[in-house]
């Protein structure tokens, strides 16, 4: 091996030495090491990854859907209830002659077969469900945006030719899955569900208790069998071959389970995305790793470890933040929860999203609102029509676990009740996330001005399917296209924000972020490039009162010209304030 590879190998060794520590290998690390550098690198060639590299700018912004968010059915009288076309094709087409490429990277949700949960119990890793279309669509995609893809890894389906496997005794399958005994104290263990924790199922060589952290349906692999990793470092070698740039790593938190723990966390999983990082990054360097953990901020921010886990994080305390500061009209929290956030250092950057397939999630907000805060979130989701799913806590009590609302309707109004601000506040919620320090992650139904999907939650009678429309292409043109709807005014006002917002070098994910202390009811934070030459002060009225702003309370330097890029005016030397709309937002850069 050259002096590059044998690096390679004593890291990948490292990793796994750290992982295994305590457990009995069937072989030797360094024999599971080159087993996991072959599968990774394939046919490839091994590439040497340059640290703390930046692989974003501030025209990144990545679009959320699902293959199938958008259909094409035939509007005749002969119309059948299948699509005409491959959903992938249709939504793929939408980007490109709707979205104006403003959007430059997509995440498709699970493409892959599935069983339950909307794609989130896979049944084959490496096909793409045939409703959606192929790998052909998928590679397709992949040459026009970067492609973000979900890497399921804590679990699988029950029905999957693995537990199936399992259940007959049979390899590939049988070791595969954790298990427990009934008598095994797991009191400690973190649940975001109220199902029981283990299903009990019946193989040739007796009963076994199954771990199922999400639903019976989704059963939990065992990392301490090499096998499952060798199975998953495959599964990523062959979404590396089809075009994924960037990998989603789904409900990563629980991926090692050890009894008398809380099985959230440990240090083995921390291990393991550091593992799979050196693996990725010496096979393709410029893919980058975004790690899904639903959990208290504190805990998140730990899975950038020493800028060598993930690349990206998702910044899971922004939505139900945001929601807070909106409906309340008090941006106090949100302040507090900004100052406190350490800036990512280079190679490293906050995820930014405020609505996803998923509900808003409550617990990234423990100790950052009060009980009575929170419980007028969960009130007013109520009021405007959503849902609240709950999870089991360690004493055995239900608590609210996440909100399931589509934000348009979510932010109709205040705590007080609707009122005629809808739209604005919507759009100044945008507004405040694509100037937020971080990579903007956008989801379709927000980009649509979608609204509850009461029909679809109703068939389903899961909370989720609230906020996970399909949309019927020709209707969704037709709704776009009306120039009085509010669907119209959503997707034009987010298209201009990002043409915008991707021209300021002061957008970039890792330009310097400042909160300021305004009064009343504004909000802002100021943003400088990364070379100090421009500066953006963002400012917001989250109220729905009109309110001043006082120019003096900026540090605009008198020398230079100031412009709103929002409205697209000059500020004139001699203005003094500038008085904001309810919820209207400001851009103010020295640089046009």
């Amino acid at each position: 091996m050259s002096t590059v590879s044998e690096l390679f190998l004593q890291r990948v060794e490292q990793h796994l030495h750290i992982i295994y520590e305590g457990v009995e290998l069937p072989l030797s690390v360094t024999e599971l090491a080159q087993q996991l550098i072959k599968i990774i690198l394939g046919s490839n060639a091994l590439r040497d990854p340059t640290p703390h590299t930046n692989r974003w700018d501030e025209q990144d912004i990545v679009l959320i859907a699902y293959g199938d968010s958008i259909i094409k059915h035939d509007d005749s009288e002969f119309a059948v209830s299948s699509p005409m076309e491959a959903p992938l094709k249709t939504l793929h087409r939408f980007i490109k002659e709707q979205c104006d490429m403003q959007l430059n990277a997509l995440h498709i949700l699970p493409f892959y077969p599935y069983s339950s949960d909307e794609g989130f119990a896979v049944m084959n890793y490496v096909q793409v469900n045939e409703s959606l279309g192929d790998w052909g669509d998928i590679q397709n995609i992949a040459k026009d945006v970067k492609l973000m893809a979900d890497l399921v890894i804590n679990h699988c389906s029950s029905r999957s030719v693995w537990f199936e496997n399992f259940l007959n005794d049979l390899h590939p399958g049988k070791d595969y899955f954790k298990t427990a005994s009934l008598t095994d104290d797991l009191s400690q263990v973190v649940r975001p569900r109220t199902s029981s924790l283990l299903n009990t199922v019946t193989t040739p060589s007796g009963e076994k208790h199954v771990w199922c952290t999400f639903s019976h349906d989704q059963v939990d692999f065992d990392f301490g069998n090499p096998d499952v990793l060798k199975e998953f470092v495959g599964i990523i070698r062959h979404y590396l071959d089809n075009g994924v740039r960037l990998f989603r790593l789904d409900a990563v938190a629980f991926l090692w389970k050890q009894l008398n723990t809380s099985c959230i966390n440990l240090p083995q999983t921390h291990e393991a995305v550091r593992l799979m990082r050196t693996l990725i990054e010496h096979a393709e360097p410029s893919v980058v790793i975004i790690t899904e953990t639903n959990i208290p901020n504190q805990e998140n921010l730990s899975y950038f470890g020493n800028a060598n886990e993930a690349h990206s994080i998702y910044n899971f305390a922004l939505p139900p933040l945001l929601l807070h500061t909106l409906l309340s009209g008090d941006s106090t929290a949100i302040k507090h929860w900004m100052m406190s956030m350490p800036p990512a250092q280079n190679g490293t950057a906050y995820f930014n999203f405020i609505a996803s397939h998923d509900g808003v999630g409550l617990r990234p907000i423990e100790g950052l609102l009060q009980p009575s805060e929170v419980a007028s979130l969960v009130s007013t989701t109520m009021q405007f029509g959503g849902r609240v799913s709950m999870r089991t806590s360690n004493d055995g009590t239900h608590t609210p676990y996440e909100l399931n609302i589509a934000l348009f309707d979510a932010l109709q109004g205040t705590h007080n009740g609707p009122d005629k601000f809808g739209l604005e506040r919507f759009m100044c919620a945008h507004a405040i996330m694509f100037a937020l320090e971080g990579i903007p992650g956008l989801y379709i139904h927000s980009l649509l001005g979608t609204t509850n999907d009461y029909d679809r939650f109703e068939n389903s009678q899961h909370n989720r399917a609230i906020n996970r429309h399909r949309w019927q292409e020709s209707k969704l043109l037709a709704a776009i296209g009306e120039k009085y709807s509010h669907h119209h005014k959503v997707f034009n006002g987010i298209k201009s924000l990002l043409a915008v917002r991707k021209k300021q070098s002061a957008f970039h994910p890792n330009a310097t972020q400042f909160t300021l202390h305004l009064a009343g009811g504004l909000f802002g934070f100021w943003r400088q490039s990364i070379d100090r030459r421009q500066s953006i002060f963002c400012v917001y009225n989250i109220s729905d009162k009109p309110q001043t702003l006082t120019l003096a309370d900026l540090n605009l330097i008198n020398t230079q010209k100031w412009f709103d890029l929002v409205a697209n005016k000059t500020i004139e030397e001699s203005q003094l304030t500038i008085e904001l709309e309810p919820y209207q937002s400001v851009w103010l850069s020295n640089i046009k």
